[in-house]
């Protein structure tokens, strides 16, 4: 048994934070939870203090791709790590998540293999790392060239149906659509409709309107990104329909995650690159993949994937405050493993973005990164609320996190199923 003494307890329901709390760890499991003055902690418990500290859930990231990490070139990285996949790459970044304080991610787009079986490893004990909920490869019109391991094309209603359920027989948690613009309406349907079948909720792309029009035409359970482009905000008809969609309290809540932080950052990064010499995302990889990676972020101001950015900056608050009036729950993701983006970084620097240069209520913004997501994966009787009997998935850091929000940038204690990683 484990006993956290002293902290300020977060514990994810969004009420007061527990001054002086104990929470007592049996095994994988919370045990009890209470105060100081309420709980008495049994002489034969190790104790953990975590007086001057925030205690609170394990974090999500509800958008990593633990195949990439931070390299700039994706053509190059495609072609030249796919053997590294599963024994190093997708464990490094699995790792670098859990040290970071994000017990629990969901990885959208990686071949399917290697995503069964670096989630797997983890879940057995093998290996260290955030717990996976991984979606397999991308579900799309066409597969970009050099691309078809992790992107599947879908040529018919029919072959969409058979590609759904080849992922559902593998064992994936999930469904990840883009470019549905692309499809026909039959096609899509097809490929939300053999999900929902399958008691697998479909995660969509919102990078263009019809996008996020078709996406909520067939029933699309969440959307990625802010999107549009450098368009200053959603347009009115799409707002109507998100509006429609969220008053429809038999479906439950639309979710979104926007993952601005890589896109409002680069200017901040590019020209302060001194935040790419921090070496928390080397863990676990072998030197000659962090040389390639430093390598090729050596120019950030030269990135093409960056150079709309500027354009596109301004239009970024404008686009959540949209979806928040709308009623919209949006979720912490971060496209973590894009360029100049890390897995050991981008989950604060969201958290740190929204609350700090936005305004969103960091109770809202913790939330966001705790109870929402375990609700959406249909896990929230395991994990996402320090309650007992789920799993203890519970970090703590030096500080008052409500106040100072980037203090999640080190993590001071980090527990996952009862072990203490950090």
């Amino acid at each position: 048994m484990k006993a956290l003494v002293g902290g300020t307890l977060i514990d994810g329901y969004g009420s007061d934070p527990i001054k002086n709390s104990v929470i007592l760890i049996e095994g994988e499991r919370i045990k009890q939870v209470g105060t100081i003055e309420t709980l008495s902690i049994p002489k034969s418990a190790e104790i953990i203090s975590t007086e001057g500290m925030t205690v609170l859930p394990g974090l999500w990231d509800m958008h990593v791709h633990t195949m990439i990490n931070g390299h700039s070139d994706y053509k190059y990285w495609d072609k030249t790590y796919p053997p590294l996949l599963e024994d190093v790459i997708m464990p490094a970044s699995a790792y670098q998540l859990l040290m970071a304080g994000v017990t629990s991610a969901r990885d959208l787009g990686a071949p399917l293999k290697e995503s069964i079986a670096v989630r797997d490893a983890i879940n057995n004990g093998d290996i260290p790392g955030a717990t996976l909920y991984v979606s397999g490869p991308f579900i799309q019109k066409k597969a970009y060239p050099g691309t078809e391991n992790f992107r599947w094309g879908v040529d018919s209603p029919e072959d969409g149906r058979r590609k759904i359920n080849k992922l559902a027989k593998a064992g994936v948690d999930v469904i990840k659509l883009i470019d549905q613009d692309k499809m026909t309406m039959d096609e899509l349907k097809a490929v939300v409709n053999e999900a929902h079948k399958n008691n697998l909720k479909v995660v969509a792309h919102g990078h263009r309107p019809e996008e996020i029009r078709r996406g909520l035409l067939v029933g699309a359970d969440c959307f990625e990104h802010t999107g549009l482009s450098s368009a200053p905000k959603y347009p009115n008809d799409i707002m109507d329909m998100i509006k429609e969609r969220t008053a429809d309290m038999s479906s439950g809540p639309l979710f979104w995650c926007p993952t601005v932080e890589g896109l409002y950052n680069y200017e901040y990064t590019r020209d302060n690159p001194e935040k790419l010499d921090n070496d928390s995302w080397h863990r676990g990889l072998p030197d000659t993949v962090i040389t390639d990676i430093k390598n090729s972020i050596k120019h950030p101001d030269r990135l093409p994937y960056f150079q709309l950015t500027p354009v596109r900056k301004p239009s970024l608050q404008k686009k959540i405050q949209q979806l928040l009036d709308a009623g919209v729950v949006l979720m912490i993701g971060t496209d973590s493993g894009i360029p100049m983006k890390f897995h050991s970084q981008s989950t604060w620097n969201e958290l740190d973005v929204w609350v700090n240069e936005f305004g969103i209520d960091p109770m809202y913004a913790i939330r966001a990164a705790t109870y929402w997501p375990a609700l959406w994966m249909g896990v929230a009787d395991e994990v996402g609320t320090i309650t007992p009997g789920k799993y203890a998935d519970i970090i703590a850091v030096d500080g008052d996190v409500l106040r100072y929000i980037s203090l999640l940038q080190d993590v001071d204690i980090v527990i996952k199923h009862g072990k203490r990683y950090k």
